[in-house]
């Protein structure tokens, strides 16, 4: 191990992202415990997503899921995204077959950005791209504050909340584009259909949604 890395190692010691327990001698990225008992999905589970082809997750969105994520978006846990991205991109190569040509995200408004220091989706779409070769894009704007997600109750007012809520980016152009569209939570699938809607405008011939987890 290098010096630096070892001392770091010793200030901060590295943590499980689901559980937050220390690692032990041994243990890369997550615990032994939380590999075994994670709520895994399994191909073809869960609801279409309205606008893509596909929405894939490697898990669902409960127990140390749901606070592993919540530990990575609002609790400072920025550094999570090397691992929780690799989750992702092994789920994608595993379960899509077909041809994709770049990866773009649902991104933060800029003040929530701004208040936050990062914009998580957008951190997991760079490490997908990174494992999967893929191009990383910045396709998309949004356009207005909106509720939090999590926040917004019923399905019904999820979809309001961000109805319009996100634009394309200047001169966006994806004419026979295929498109990995990246999230870190489904749960209705809301926001995940307002950004592909806004690509297929923009000509993407198929968007294929993938989140860390989504809701059941």
């Amino acid at each position: 191990m290098r010096p630096l890395l070892f001392f770091l190692n010793l200030l901060y010691p590295p943590k499980c992202p689901f559980c937050g327990r220390v690692l032990e001698r041994g243990e890369e990225g997550w615990c032994a415990s939380c590999q075994e008992d994670l709520p895994w999905t399994e191909p073809g589970e869960g609801k279409a997503v309205e606008e893509c082809d596909a929405c894939l997750s490697p898990l669902w969105y409960r127990d140390g899921v749901r606070d592993g994520v919540h530990r990575y978006k609002f609790g400072g846990g920025r550094s999570h995204a090397r691992l929780l991205g690799e989750l992702m991109a092994q789920c994608l190569q595993d379960r899509w077959t077909g041809r994709l040509d770049l990866i773009t995200w649902a991104p933060l408004h800029p003040k929530r950005k701004k208040k936050r220091g990062y914009d998580q989706a957008e951190l997991l779409a760079r490490r997908v791209g990174e494992l999967t070769g893929l191009p990383v894009e910045d396709t998309l704007e949004k356009v207005r504050v909106t509720a939090v997600q999590s926040q917004a109750g019923e399905d019904g007012v999820r979809r309001a909340n961000v109805r319009g809520a996100y634009g394309a980016a200047p001169g966006l152009e994806l004419t026979g584009k295929r498109v990995v569209l990246i999230d870190d939570v489904a749960t209705s699938g809301a926001t995940l259909a307002e950004c592909a809607a806004v690509l297929r405008r923009a000509g993407a011939e198929s968007v294929v949604g993938l989140t860390l987890a989504r809701a059941r």
